[in-house]
């Protein structure tokens, strides 16, 4: 290979080092629509509708026939507080991941009943919720602990700031 063949493809390959950090520095910045998650099984991502009033939080995710895969609604509270959930009117079962102020997941109810009735606590601390298809958070390892990114957990105590 020539000198100058070498400069170039060294110029190439430079240019593709900083075309990589370029992506992974867009994919690390936080989007109103998407939530991520990880923990020592990993990451994942899902996209998300927002439910923060007090009518979206009541309507949920009620009357949806079926919820893609890698989709789900993020319920944000104003402050942290006693939150329970039921699955009147809801069609498809959900998995109920319940978050503190700091984005750091507390407990996981997993495959919750449609129409069932019977409240789901999340706790005392409740400041956010969120509800993906029923299964996804045991397949993909969610639990208690796991850390969730989203810019609704902006504060200088979030486990994962945007």
């Amino acid at each position: 290979m020539s000198v100058r063949a070498s400069g170039i493809v060294r110029w190439g390959a430079a240019i593709m080092l900083c075309l990589g950090a370029g992506i992974a520095q867009a994919q690390e910045t936080c989007a109103p629509d998407r939530v991520d998650l990880r923990g020592d099984w990993g990451q994942a991502s899902f996209s998300v509708e927002i439910a923060d009033t007090v009518d979206s939080r009541s309507m949920g995710l009620m009357y949806r026939e079926d919820l893609p895969r890698g989709a789900g609604m993020l319920f944000v509270y104003e402050h942290p507080q006693r939150a329970a959930f039921w699955m009147k009117n809801t069609l498809i079962p959900l998995d109920i991941i319940f978050l503190d102020e700091t984005g750091m997941v507390t407990s996981v109810h997993s495959n919750a009943i449609p129409h069932d009735l019977t409240p789901i606590p999340g706790g005392d601390r409740v400041f956010a919720v969120l509800e993906i298809n029923g299964g996804l958070a045991r397949r993909y390892g969610i639990g208690p602990g796991t850390q969730m990114r989203h810019e609704v957990f902006s504060s200088n105590a979030s486990v994962w700031p945007c």
